[in-house]
């Protein structure tokens, strides 16, 4: 599910639209489930547009507005100094674990990339970096699902791989990132105004 999402949230290019009935093919082969569910309306809109159109859209929702960043220490941290810090945490742990990225080609927060290390590195630690961004996630789900994007579905997938319910609102996140991962990772107090909902940025 990572590796389609991961695909789903990136650039329609020439290579993803010639992926796109691979992925919906593979997901008619998947067990029903929230994941599954979540993607297939996300893969048959991405099928259904034209080249154009899918640029047009991406760019839209991700490249013109801060409030759908795919940067997940973005959500945390904003455009401060401590970001570089945590942005080398990311290229630490990859290498860790083998995975090699291209300095040029995104962030290593970039969230396709995230979903990409966790499908073919190390899914188990890759499960895990996503747990400990969840509330950069659900904030990313609500903000798309508010805007009623067809990639809400992509993220809502993510989350769904994810242990326990998604919160229902932008304060219950808060308080998940009060109460949840080590103060180290996430850093936030409920109310600290770096967890960026990002509500009057588009």
């Amino acid at each position: 599910m990572h590796q389609v999402a991961s695909w789903c949230l990136s650039y329609p290019d020439a290579e993803l639209t010639a992926r796109l009935p691979l992925l919906r093919d593979a997901l008619a082969e998947r067990p029903r489930g929230p994941a599954v569910e979540a993607l297939e309306p996300v893969v048959a809109h991405l099928l259904a547009g034209g080249p154009g159109t899918r640029e047009r859209e991406y760019v839209e929702t991700f490249d013109l507005s801060r409030r759908h960043a795919l940067h997940l220490s973005y959500w945390t941290d904003g455009d401060t100094r401590r970001r570089g810090e945590v942005l080398a945490g990311f290229v630490e742990r990859y290498r860790r674990h083998g995975f090699r990225v291209d300095a040029g080609r995104e962030l290593p927060d970039f969230l396709p990339l995230v979903l990409e290390y966790a499908a073919l590195a190390d899914p188990v630690d890759g499960a895990a970096l996503l747990q400990e961004y969840r509330p950069s996630l659900e904030l990313l789900r609500l903000a798309l699902t508010d805007d009623a994007s067809p990639y809400a579905g992509a993220v809502t997938a993510v989350c769904a791989t994810l242990p326990g319910v998604s919160p229902p609102d932008r304060a219950a996140v808060h308080a998940m990132a009060a109460a949840g991962p080590p103060a180290e990772t996430v850093g936030l107090d409920p109310y600290d105004p770096r967890l960026l909902p990002l509500e009057e940025s588009r």
